[in-house]
């Protein structure tokens, strides 16, 4: 233990000691001593904890009292006899000491007090998800949707617009062709026209089924993964059971709504249909009654999903968003990996393609994390995966796979830990954000294996400081100095909306940052009164619903060491 370490030990038991009444006249102390030992009539009496105390020394608590006064007679009985210079300078040494921590500690209480108020507000007044879709009860089966063309494609699944009378939109949301209208800034003349939202609300995902047979069981066993962002209502129940296709299955996590994780409304298996531009684009995965020469079965899985305009990748090739869009974008990825972490699942396949993207009524992109195929969401595993062997799956898209997760050796014992893997991934999606080139994509040269942190290139000057800070945070290699999902968010909401409380906050002290939070809190309250549903609104309310000092504490302190470092530069 570093001496710096046992003397700040030393000030918080001496704290409570002083409390307790270590400058009292040793009379009192000894009367008090000897009537609580006379006062054994009383057997309900005990010692209540102290809430100053701090949790460290619960196991004294039952005898400080005692130890207080023993101390106390000893001090005074010096004090009295003629104590040394030395000692009469630690006791008056201690007791300023004593002071400033207590002093520090209520504004902390307060503080943390505050946190929970705002917290408790926000929870009471969250407001339910809303879907994009309106409520449907019908639609388990292929039959009962207009398939359109084919708007996306992956290596599991191919996906096409579709439409049913009984699933209209809520509301229109913005497309990428109104983009330019409303004036954000863009790098070409012609950006890529979406699909119809008002004649195709819906998109179609068939899987690909090539090695899990026809039975719908064996089909639910093999893409249970699919249906982790699945709503209640995904799959229809019969006796309190999940049912596909009329067989009973298991399914693993399922996550709660968030506004960025998509949502799959309905989950049927059906027979594979011979759809649009399917023997030019996919062959192989077809079953042989459609093509001689292909692999899959008859029956695979259907999921149906709200139709995007874009995925944040086709975003990117024709659009350059402005900064306070880019940090709101990646505060967006942050929130959702944040709301996956906290439940216990890891998607371990973020990138841009997976990524879907559509636009606020003030044109703001709203992004949504898609493609749950790779994902971990075992009841018994949570964020930690067994690794004993090389066969064990790590996860999908080795370019942005976390060094904890791409350095693993397998072994008896050994777990990857993926609770900060997705954040490191959202880390260098940053730079596609703001117009850079992925720095760990074949092109350029760096491995998450093997790279070194001052190999990663720096962000454009028009970058706002925070940000940069943030991503050069989140791709630490070492898990252990790299913040969480969480940390990371908050840092950006700091930056967003907190310049003024930052401004003036003093390092040993949250009270500018309480007071901010009430300001905040009661704005983002009056907005909300109207309604507010766009996306800054939207991570306003998350954010103030999410409150945690600790946190909060951890992102301030990231926040005024970048602050020194670009003043000292």
């Amino acid at each position: 233990m570093s001496v710096k370490h046992a003397l700040s030990r030393g000030l918080e038991l001496g704290r409570s000691l002083f409390q307790l009444g270590i400058l009292k006249p040793a009379a009192r102390i000894a009367v008090k001593f000897r009537g609580e030992r006379l006062r054994v009539s009383q057997p309900g009496r005990t010692v209540q904890p102290r809430t100053f105390l701090p949790a460290r020394y619960r196991y004294y608590r039952t005898s400080l009292s005692g130890l207080a006064a023993q101390l106390q007679s000893a001090g005074f009985r010096r004090l009295i006899g003629g104590g040394s210079p030395r000692n009469r300078a630690v006791f008056l040494a201690f007791g300023v000491g004593l002071g400033l921590i207590d002093q520090q500690l209520d504004e902390d209480r307060r503080s943390a007090a505050t946190c929970q108020e705002i917290q408790a507000l926000f929870m009471k007044k969250k407001e339910k998800f809303q879907s994009p879709v309106k409520p449907f009860s019908c639609g388990y089966k292929l039959e009962d949707y207009v398939i359109g063309k084919q708007i996306g494609k992956g290596c599991n699944a191919a996906v096409y617009e579709a439409a049913a009378p009984f699933a209209p939109l809520v509301t229109n949301k913005c497309s990428l062709v109104e983009l330019k209208q409303i004036g954000e800034e863009t790098d070409l003349t012609e950006p890529l026209k979406p699909p119809s939202s008002n004649s195709y609300p819906l998109a179609v995902k068939m899987m690909w089924n090539i090695g899990a047979g026809s039975s719908s069981e064996a089909i639910l066993n093999a893409m249970s993964q699919e249906l982790v962002p699945a709503s209640p209502q995904a799959l229809r129940k019969e006796k309190e059971e999940l049912v596909l296709s009329g067989h009973f299955g298991e399914t693993p996590k399922r996550v709660t709504p968030h506004p960025n994780v998509i949502r799959v409304y309905r989950a049927f298996t059906a027979e594979v249909p011979l759809l649009p531009d399917a023997l030019e684009e996919y062959p192989a995965a077809l079953p042989a009654r459609l093509n001689p020469a292909g692999l899959g079965n008859n029956h695979t899985l259907f999921l149906v999903m709200k139709n995007y305009p874009c995925t944040l990748h086709q975003y990117l090739q024709v659009c350059v968003p402005g900064s306070r869009h880019g940090s709101m974008m990646l505060l967006q990825l942050l929130e959702g990996v944040d709301h996956l972490c906290r439940q216990g699942i890891a998607h371990r396949d973020l990138k841009s393609d997976n990524i879907l993207l559509e636009f606020d009524s003030a044109g703001c992109p709203r992004l949504v994390i898609t493609d749950f195929g790779c994902c971990l969401a075992e009841e018994c595993l949570g964020l930690k995966l067994p690794f004993t062997s090389r066969y064990v799956y790590r996860g999908g898209n080795s370019c942005l796979m976390a060094p904890e997760v791409a350095t693993a050796e397998p072994g008896p014992g050994v777990e990857i830990d993926y609770s900060k893997a997705d954040a490191w991934a959202v880390g260098a999606i940053g730079y596609e954000i703001f117009g850079q080139p992925n720095p760990f994509y074949s092109n350029t040269g760096l491995e998450s294996r093997s790279y070194q942190e001052k190999q990663l290139p720096l962000l454009g000057s028009s970058v706002p400081l925070d940000v940069q800070l943030v991503v050069r945070l989140l791709l630490r290699r070492n898990p252990n100095k790299r913040p969480t999902a969480r940390v990371a968010a908050n840092i950006l909401h700091l930056s967003l909306w907190g310049k003024r409380a930052l401004a003036s906050l003093n390092p040993a002290s949250l009270g500018k940052i309480a007071d901010w939070l009430l300001c905040h809190s009661a704005v983002v309250l009056l907005k909300g009164c109207g309604g507010g549903s766009s996306v800054e609104a939207e991570l306003q309310r998350g954010f103030l619903t999410n409150l945690d000092l600790e946190e909060l504490r951890m992102a301030a302190g990231y926040l005024m060491c970048g602050l020194q470092l670009s003043a000292e530069r």
